[in-house]
């Protein structure tokens, strides 16, 4: 299924809901993982946007790993609403990042 856990995405979306002061933080955690990891946020981001359905995950994933023409990073956070597509896509998945975010927040 996906390449990326939910606790990685958890920390980009509360990474990219303090993008001002954090934007340095959050380019530099995207470009350490791995492409693979890439690919899977990227596809979870277009499912949570409904470029994809849920059930389309295998053609977001390669669709995602054919077109990847910009660095990760710059395309993500050129994307609007960033945290709210990765928390919907997540949820379309049945995946959720809550219990990983809500850690993060009281810093466990």
């Amino acid at each position: 299924m996906l390449d990326i856990s939910t606790y990685k995405i958890a920390q980009i979306v509360l990474m990219s809901r303090e993008l001002d002061r954090a934007e340095g933080e959050l380019r530099a955690f995207i470009d350490r993982l791995s492409e693979d990891e890439q690919v899977s946020l990227v596809a979870v981001m277009w499912i949570g946007r409904d470029s994809f359905a849920a059930d389309e995950l295998e053609e977001a994933l390669a669709t995602a790993r054919e077109e990847a023409t910009t660095p990760t990073a710059d395309y993500l956070l050129g994307t609007p609403h960033l945290s709210d597509h990765l928390e919907n896509g997540l949820e379309a998945l049945g995946l959720s990042a809550a219990d990983d975010e809500d850690d993060l927040v009281r810093g466990g």
